[in-house]
């Protein structure tokens, strides 16, 4: 079944398998970013207005479409972006999707329940319990989908440590002879990109600026405690020339390299 979303959605699984696809973006976009869902038992997914989605109902045997306007909640809230807030339509989300553990699927399901009771039975201007009904199935798939994207970031803060440590470790090893990101990049098997990406939020400098600080480090060490010639150090450095080995060093420390031995040799 083929449908474009006008008002806010969600969408629940109860039995079957199937296939969800979100047909188009937004409004205006239809053919972007197309998206297929495999869809099981306990699957949420999250559609916001616009989006237009196409149901395998041959599969799916049971579930529930949770359809509203975002006007029916924000008004009794007197707060026009309530719906907005909730994580699942934070914008840059499209098609979330979410999937219930046990204890959660049922007290969502009996209030779903609850709600088709309520409309079965409505009367005109009673809508607070269903309100409040909504409210309270929106608000527990708020705290769920925050818990399972937090534990996400959290996988992906992980494996960025774990990159970053590897990251440093190759750079004091290799620093002398590589000093692109690209290499490192490679040997992490990632992108420069998000390579740059970990250094910057865990160091506050890109993986470039780090890379030259360490050889930085490593070309006043020699200055201090050896006597090796300038044109010897930028060798053993691997610059091009000497004059952008001397060019480098002064951009970076705000002295040539023979003013800075003159002025830090013991």
């Amino acid at each position: 079944a083929l449908h474009r979303q006008m008002d806010v959605v969600a969408d629940m699984i109860l039995g079957g398998d199937g296939v969800d696809q979100l047909m188009g973006g937004v409004l205006g976009m239809a053919g972007h970013n197309n998206q297929t869902n495999e869809a099981t038992s306990r699957d949420v997914f999250f559609s916001k207005p616009g989006e237009i989605r196409n149901w395998d109902t041959r599969h799916i045997v049971n579930g529930y479409a949770l359809i509203f306007e975002d006007e029916f909640l924000s008004s009794l809230f007197k707060d026009s972006l309530f719906v907005q807030h909730l994580s699942f339509f934070q914008s840059g989300k499209t098609s979330s999707k979410l999937r219930l553990p046990d204890e959660l699927y049922m007290r969502i399901l009996q209030i779903l329940h609850n709600i088709k009771t309520e409309i079965d039975t409505y009367k005109q201007n009673d809508v607070y319990v269903l309100r409040a009904l909504l409210y309270e199935v929106l608000m527990l798939l708020d705290r769920e989908y925050k818990k399972v994207n937090m534990e996400e970031e959290t996988i992906s803060k992980e494996v960025g440590n774990i990159h970053i440590n590897k990251f440093m470790k190759l750079v004091e090893s290799h620093m002398t002879e590589q000093h692109s990101v690209q290499y490192y990049a490679d040997k992490l098997c990632i992108t420069p990109n998000y390579l740059n990406e970990i250094v910057t939020s865990t160091k506050g400098i890109s993986a470039k600026q780090y890379i030259r600080n360490k050889v930085m480090d490593e070309a006043k060490r020699l200055l201090t405690y050896t006597d090796f010639p300038i044109s010897d150090i930028a060798f053993e450095l691997h610059f091009s020339t000497v004059s952008y080995f001397i060019r480098s060093f002064r951009q970076h420390t705000g002295e040539t390299p023979l003013l800075y031995r003159k002025t830090h040799k013991p």
